[in-house]
């Protein structure tokens, strides 16, 4: 083993860890910890920081204004990887489906919209728990192959389809679709990825740390 591939492997083990515990830390330190967790995971991310938090605010403005319309009426998932947003789950036809294309792609920074809604009625709470299931069997399999780095790899599962998003080389995409397409229960693969080059890739992994967040002065 050389030292580039015993570093990755260190780094995919202490984000795993670090993805773990965000929630705990949330609920003990606050946001103090919680920020350092975030910054933990932006640094094992190929996005800059500016987009990795845009990306966490796009997910929530666009279901903010898809929940206030429709409420329970559908079942939406948005995922937002490098401003290309994914939206899957369930609405009741195709005018609905538009619409709720519509209501994400006029949040601003939006670079992409791929609608994957199906018409359907809601998944039952049994399909959900069986994606979860889904998903966890699949990025179990990125690791245990270790032909990239786990971390680099966003899966969403949806009624068995499996959808991979990512800043990945053509090589790594290919290797994260077959791992996912051979992973029991999944129906099928769709890939939402946006295929960068291998210098790309390693000056997105190398690239600097955040810089630290300014805490204002104490009031006396």
């Amino acid at each position: 083993m050389n030292i580039r591939t015993s570093t990755m492997g260190r780094k995919a083990r202490n984000f795993a860890v670090l993805a773990l515990c965000v929630p705990f830390l949330a609920g003990c330190f606050g946001a103090a910890a919680v920020g350092v967790g975030t910054g933990a995971l932006m640094i094992a991310d190929r996005r800059n920081p500016e987009t990795y938090l845009s990306d966490e605010g796009l997910e929530l403005r666009a279901l903010s204004r898809i929940n206030a319309k429709y409420s329970d009426k559908v079942h939406v998932n948005v995922v937002s990887y490098n401003r290309m947003v994914l939206i899957t789950g369930e609405v009741p036809n195709a005018a609905v489906k538009a619409d709720v294309e519509k209501l994400a792609i006029e949040v601003p920074n939006v670079k992409s919209i791929s609608n994957e809604l199906a018409l359907a009625g809601p998944s039952s709470f049994g399909g959900r728990s069986n994606d979860s299931y889904i998903t966890s069997k699949v990025k179990a399999r990125f690791i245990d192959a270790n032909k990239f780095a786990a971390n680099h790899v966003k899966v969403v599962t949806e009624a068995g389809v499996v959808f991979l998003l990512g800043l990945v080389t053509q090589v790594e995409a290919n290797a994260a679709v077959e791992i996912a397409r051979t992973t029991g229960g999944v129906l099928k693969v769709v890939r939402v990825f946006e295929i960068i080059t291998p210098e790309q890739a390693r000056a997105a992994d190398n690239k600097p740390p955040p810089a630290p967040a300014v805490k204002p002065a104490p009031t006396k």
